[in-house]
């Protein structure tokens, strides 16, 4: 699934200055800032917000560790819910499985219409989806051994690679740069939901199967829920600069955790084609 969480909008929101304070998302788009009247050396403003009452980068990192352990601990319990059938290699699939699907859809719209309730729904997403990604791995498994490890180490490289390079400058998210990714993203976006619906007609316009259209559709998904790192990555650092408040912290850790499982499971999905061919 697309990350629809670190957009412009929702950091617009989070830093909006008050009446008595300048900041990024003033009406003019810009802060300024008039050195008072003074005999003494004048520091620069830099927020009007008290000290461990912002957003800070190693913040939002924590909270993403923590997140990731939960969810991680629940897919491990999802894993074990899953057990193979002896006739045809059929698999017996948790009947929780779909509501804990919608609890996680819930959290993520609940997230993208108030960010103040991160803090709480972005632990109850991670232990919902993780659930859920751990009883669709475990089928994925029993089908191509090994092939949960591979994506998992994948999507850390995946990772790894996106942050050095962020971090170097090597890989700059500029306006175009955004403006390209955010597209493609709400146009993949739209394009499963229209392939949803299809499929009620019985059309199916998602490219299956171990052929190269398949694997290549696969490539591409992959490489932009990558990409997406990078705005992740980017949205941080503006909050940070900003002065976000504090909660901003688990509001961005949420929208990292919802990009890696997307990632994951494209990655997951592109080895087991591979495996097919």
């Amino acid at each position: 699934m697309a990350n629809p969480l670190l957009n412009e909008k929702a950091f617009t929101k989070a830093v909006e200055r008050t009446p008595d304070q300048a900041g990024w998302g003033s009406a003019e788009g810009k802060s300024t800032w008039n050195p008072p009247i003074s005999d003494g050396q004048v520091s620069p403003y830099i927020s009007a917000k008290a000290p461990g009452q912002t957003m800070t980068a190693n913040g939002a990192m924590s909270a993403t560790l923590f997140l990731m352990v939960l969810l991680v601990a629940s897919a491990t319990y999802g894993w074990t819910t899953v057990q193979p059938l002896t006739v045809g290699g059929a698999v017996s699939f948790p009947s929780w499985a779909m509501i804990a699907l919608l609890v996680g859809l819930g959290c993520a719209f609940g997230v993208m219409f108030k960010p103040q309730a991160a803090r709480i729904l972005a632990p109850v997403y991670a232990l919902a989806q993780g659930a859920v990604v751990g009883a669709i791995s475990k089928v994925f498994n029993l089908q191509y051994p090994g092939i949960v490890l591979q994506a998992v180490g994948a999507t850390i490289g995946v990772f790894v690679v996106m942050l050095v390079l962020y971090r170097t400058g090597i890989l700059r998210v500029t306006d175009k740069f955004r403006r390209i990714i955010v597209g493609a993203t709400l146009g993949l976006m739209v394009f499963y939901l229209f392939s949803f619906v299809a499929g009620f007609f019985g059309a199916n316009l998602i490219p299956t199967g171990s052929s190269t259209m398949s694997i290549g559709f696969s490539v591409l998904v992959a490489g932009l829920a990558a990409m997406n790192l990078a705005l992740d990555f980017d949205f941080i650092d503006k909050a940070e600069a900003a002065g976000a408040p504090k909660h901003m912290e688990w509001f961005a850790a949420f929208g990292i955790m919802v990009t890696l499982v997307w990632l994951y499971m494209e990655i997951l999905r592109l080895l087991a084609k591979m495996r097919d061919r």
